[in-house]
């Protein structure tokens, strides 16, 4: 029988063989209830199993302050995540806004079901679904057979530290588009560095897909200065671009948002990627992404 005054088993890594590569959940050993997902030594996510309000990564924290400025404190809304990793955003917005419908795709089947056993999001009020598949098929499987019903759509899908090319595409978009009702919103998770083209084609095919458009990335990163995560968002409506700015610049990782003529100076001459050119995110550096 164990000694009750015996301190609590201390968390301990856990390592897996999953679709995509060799997995890992490392606990945070200065922030009790922190874990971070890497694949392939590269992270993926970071979830804090006591607070899922805090969001660790500067990236997550950015679609957290766009999932906030989307709609009135606390109001539920109808979400398709592709790409799952730990699911840190799903379970945010279980937390921050109770009811919310969500759904999460991954084409990683093993990982999800490393991640369920040991960081479950289970709970009252959470209303989350996980399914193993392809991001693309599983969204315009949504466009065609329930259109216009989600309030938000993430892509956040990374095979190893690059975007697939099938995910990049105006025609991707538009299956996005469809599956969104009036009002609702699109965004993507991207890496880049300098020079940027491949940010730029990104944004430009957003701007062809969606009347209203905004880029978010730290100063250095849009600058060229450096390789780091892009947030790109799109919607058919406004988007609330001055309540997410002021989010943004208020953070502990200030970002800026880039809209208007802003962005389209940002993409002049350069074209929207269709799936005839579409191509994969280029690698990032040596050690942009890594965990020693």
């Amino acid at each position: 029988m164990p000694d009750p005054s015996s301190p609590p088993d201390e968390p301990v890594p856990v390592a897996r063989r999953t679709d995509l590569g060799q997995a890992k959940l490392l606990p945070d050993v200065d922030h009790e209830g922190g874990w971070l997902l890497t694949l392939d030594d590269t992270p993926q996510s970071y979830v804090d199993l006591a607070d899922p309000t805090h969001l660790e990564f500067e990236y997550t924290r950015r679609l957290g302050h766009l999932a906030d400025a989307l709609a009135e404190p606390g109001r539920p809304l109808d979400a398709l995540h592709l790409g799952g990793g730990a699911l840190t955003l799903p379970r945010y917005l279980a937390a921050t806004r109770p009811g919310s419908r969500q759904r999460v795709v991954e084409v990683d089947g093993p990982l999800i079901a490393l991640v369920e056993q040991h960081l479950p999001w289970h709970g009252p009020g959470v209303d989350i679904t996980t399914e193993a598949g392809d991001a693309r098929a599983a969204l315009a499987a949504t466009a065609t057979s329930a259109p216009g019903s989600l309030d938000l759509v993430v892509a956040d899908v990374f095979h190893g530290s690059r975007t697939p090319g099938h995910l990049t595409s105006v025609e991707f978009l538009r299956l996005a588009a469809a599956a969104l009702r009036p009002g609702g919103c699109y965004a993507a998770n991207l890496a880049d560095g300098p020079p940027l083209a491949f940010a730029r084609a990104q944004a430009a095919t957003v701007r062809a897909v969606f009347p209203q458009a905004c880029l978010i990335a730290e100063a250095p990163v849009l600058r060229g200065r450096r390789y780091g995560n892009i947030l790109l968002v799109g919607s058919a409506g406004p988007l609330p671009v001055a309540d997410l700015a002021r989010r943004l610049a208020g953070d502990v990782f200030p970002a800026r948002l880039t809209e208007g003529a802003g962005l389209a100076a940002f993409t002049a001459r350069t074209a929207p990627v269709t799936d005839a050119t579409a191509t994969d995110s280029p690698p990032p550096p040596d050690g942009a992404f890594g965990v020693g």
